[in-house]
Parts: structure tokens; C-alpha cells; sequence
């Protein structure tokens, strides 16, 4: 269980809400409305007041590397720190096949990660990075945009296996302005708004 308490996020008022195991979450709002920072924020990645906990646990409580570790963000636009995909990955990560596999599901084989990464595509890089963001197995997701720069094929191999993370029991937020992809995968929905007060999330119907 992922649960967030009186957090504040720039001009938002304070949120509380919480995200069951096996659940969905998505963020909605216009651009501007705060939903990449909430994000960013519950991945400890930016500071904000508030609490948020993980299966009882507080963030604070935690080293920031396990938090990080437990609850990852993958960005809308990705950051590197080599010159290929491959530097991004952990030689233990790629022996026990997970990352392969992980590429094989979003239609990627596993030599493009010794492709130079500015030859790729957006579309390739924002596939790889959520292979990057999975490739551990965190508790929590939270995908910013994750098919906003993908075809039509390859944002269905993506909505396939975030959909497979979600019946794997891990709490999944997600940003997104497909209105198709938040229906499909969303159990609830937490609606921001600038400057009026942000809707608590609504569940989906059953």
C-alpha cells in the first residue's frame, strides 16, 4: 500500500491518497497543473511537505537509495549517463535475462542497448528507459507520459506490461493525457487543477 499524506505540491492544495496493491492510479489535469512533480515528489526525487508511506513505512524513515530503489519514476524524457543504454543497466540485472525479456515486451531486442543513444529514436528511448525503471522490480511505478512519444503498436506492447505490473501487485501512478490508456488501466483517478483545489480520487466503476 502506497499512502500519501498532506503532501504539497506547489500551489495545490494538500493531497491525501492512497493506492492499493494490484491498483492503478491516474494523475489528470492540464499541463502546468503539478502532475510530474507529484510524481517526482513521491519518488523523493524533488522535496515537498507531507508523508507518504510504503506499506507502513515513512519515506524519511528509509535511506534515500532503498526508497528510490522501491519507488521509481520513469520521466516523460528520460536522462542517460553514457554514451549506450547498456551503461544504464546493472551486469546483474542482464544475467539473469530480466532486462531481455523486459525489451523483448515492449518489441526491443537486446542489441540496442550498444547503440549509441543519440542514434535512437524517442520513441526507442522512452521504451528502454521503462525497461530501466523495471528492470528491478520496484514496488511502485510511477510513469510519467509513458506512451505519449510511441506508435500505436508500440504503445500497446507498453500498456500490455504495465498492465502485467499491476497484476503483479505493485501500486501504479500514472500521468498521462490518453484519455484511452487512463480508462483501460486507471482503477481511480485524482484530478489536479491550477489554481482551484485538486479533486480527491474518484474509483472506477467495477
Amino acid at each position: 500500500m502506497l499512502r500519501v499524506e498532506h503532501l504539497r505540491i506547489g500551489n495545490l492544495p494538500a493531497l491525501t491518497f492512497e493506492v492499493a496493491d494490484g491498483e492503478c492510479l491516474a494523475v489528470e489535469g492540464p499541463s502546468g497543473s503539478g502532475k510530474t512533480l507529484l510524481l517526482r515528489a513521491i519518488a523523493d526525487l524533488d522535496a515537498a511537505p507531507g508523508q507518504i508511506f510504503l506499506d507502513g513505512h515513512e519515506r524519511m524513515e528509509m535511506p534515500a537509495t532503498a526508497w528510490r530503489k522501491a519507488v521509481r519514476f520513469a520521466a516523460a524524457e528520460p536522462g542517460w549517463w553514457g554514451d549506450t543504454p547498456r551503461t544504464s543497466f546493472p551486469e546483474a540485472q542482464e544475467k539473469n535475462g530480466r532486462v531481455e525479456r523486459l525489451l523483448s515486451g515492449v518489441g526491443l531486442d537486446a542489441e540496442i542497448l550498444d547503440r549509441q543513444i543519440a542514434t535512437l529514436s524517442t520513441g526507442e528511448r522512452l521504451r528502454i528507459a521503462l525497461v530501466r525503471a523495471l528492470a528491478d522490480e520496484p514496488r511502485v511505478l510511477l510513469l510519467d507520459e509513458p506512451t505519449s512519444a510511441l506508435d500505436a503498436a508500440s504503445a500497446a506492447l507498453v500498456e500490455e506490461l504495465i498492465r502485467f505490473q499491476i497484476l503483479a501487485g505493485r501500486n501504479v501512478l500514472i500521468a498521462s493525457h490518453d484519455a484511452g490508456l487512463v480508462s483501460r488501466l486507471a482503477h481511480a483517478r485524482l484530478q489536479l487543477a491550477q489554481p482551484g483545489p485538486a479533486r480527491m480520487p474518484e474509483r472506477e466503476a467495477s
